[in-house]
C-alpha cells in the first residue's frame, strides 16, 4: 500500500496527488500510518494546487489528533516550504499558542 500512495504523490494528475493524502485521513485520525503520512505530505509539499495542499492539510490534520508533536515537528522543521493553504488545515486544531509558533515568520 505504501509504495502505491507514493507513486500516487507523484502523479501529474492532481486528484490523483489529493487521493493519496485523503485516502489516509481516517486510519492518521485513529494514530495509524504515522511514517506514511508524514512522506506523503513531504513529497506533496512543493505543489502548488490548492486542492492538493488542502489533501494533505487535512491529512496532517487527522494525523494531529493522534500524534501532535510530530506533525507539529514536521510543520516547524518545513515551515518555509510549506503553502498558507496546507499550513492553516494542519495547525487548525492544535492548541493556540502552537499555532502562532508555526504562523510566525
Amino acid at each position: 500500500m505504501a509504495e502505491r500512495l507514493l507513486a500516487w504523490a507523484r502523479s501529474s494528475n492532481r486528484w490523483v496527488r489529493r487521493a493519496a493524502a485523503v485516502s489516509l485521513i481516517v486510519p492518521a485520525k485513529r494514530g495509524e500510518f504515522l511514517p506514511l503520512v508524514l512522506q506523503i505530505a513531504d513529497a506533496l509539499l512543493d505543489s502548488d494546487d490548492d486542492m492538493v495542499q488542502k489533501g494533505y492539510g487535512w491529512l496532517l490534520k487527522g494525523a494531529a489528533a493522534t500524534h501532535e508533536d510530530e506533525v507539529f515537528d514536521f510543520v516547524m522543521q518545513n515551515k518555509a516550504a510549506i503553502p498558507r493553504t496546507a499550513l492553516r488545515y494542519a495547525i487548525e486544531k492544535m492548541p493556540e499558542n502552537r499555532r502562532q509558533a508555526a504562523l510566525a515568520k
